[in-house]
């Protein structure tokens, strides 16, 4: 005869081990229908970022001025040296994941190579080519081109010399003309934003216009105001403050710098 507690125990297991498995089971429905709904969800995200008017939004160059562009917040800091180029125009950011308040675009006078400041998960931040001077952006990184330069440039204002730094080594020190008191070149953290080869002036056979323009005039010659490094013609400039911003530069000086790719950082100080 069968023992009814018994019987009754083993119906009662079973009952608990079928309403587990089916726990179970609604369980793993509910975690594949979530991934689903997450997946659509990030898709849903990508192509709402995919649809951005580009044509609603200025392009971050050398000619404009974007006042709401967050400011660099360690303007004499350097970096570890990586540079990137955007693969085609794209929305620039004063947040990750905000509304876009700029573009950039792949060339500007030369490829576009802009200095990298910070990575947050897929975004870099970087510094930009426009007006106010140490303007910062956030980009995808999942479009972006990446290299690194081992060069540093440093300019002291205030002893009117430039340094040129290799992976931390001195490549060479020049006595170098600046900003004249009343046209001083800008202090702070900028890049090497092109290289023009002009055999029309007379002045530099090459001039390296970097991602910074004069705080007190709008306009070089009818161009932006963008300071710049390049030669000049009469040696006895070298050690004055006598230019309209920009930083002149002897020969042998100009010789190194041809070599230091587009990116690379330039940090302006008042030493």
């Amino acid at each position: 005869m069968t023992d009814r507690r018994t019987t009754s125990t083993a119906a009662s297991r079973r009952g608990v081990l079928g309403t587990l498995r089916s726990g179970m089971a609604l369980l793993a429905v509910a975690i594949v229908v979530l991934a689903g709904l997450t997946a659509c969800g990030d898709q849903g995200n990508e192509r709402r970022r995919a649809d951005v008017d580009l044509t609603s939004l200025v392009a971050s160059t050398t000619n404009a001025t974007i006042k709401r562009a967050p400011r660099d917040e360690d303007p004499t800091g350097t970096t570890d040296g990586r540079v990137v180029h955007p693969r085609r125009t794209l929305p620039v950011y004063a947040t990750p994941g905000r509304r876009p308040f700029a573009k950039i675009t792949r060339k500007q006078m030369n490829d576009t190579w802009l200095p990298v400041l910070d990575r947050k998960g897929r975004w870099t931040q970087v510094l930009l080519p426009s007006r106010p001077n140490g303007s910062t952006g956030w980009l995808r990184t999942a479009h972006l081109q990446e290299r690194r330069t081992p060069y540093v440039i440093r300019v002291h204002v205030g002893s009117r010399r430039l340094e040129l730094l290799r992976d931390g080594d001195r490549v060479g020190s020049w006595s170098v003309a600046v900003g004249a008191p009343a046209t001083p070149t800008p202090v702070g953290r900028t890049f090497l934003l092109g290289s023009i080869v002009d055999d029309g002036q007379s002045y530099s056979p090459l001039i390296l216009p970097l991602g910074a323009h004069s705080d007190t005039l709008d306009s070089y010659g009818g161009g932006p105001g963008t300071v710049a490094l390049h030669g000049w013609p009469d040696a006895s400039v070298f050690g004055q403050a006598v230019s309209h911003g920009c930083i002149r530069v002897p020969a042998d000086a100009l010789d190194q710098l041809r070599q230091v790719p587009l990116g690379t950082l330039v940090i302006v100080d008042q030493q």
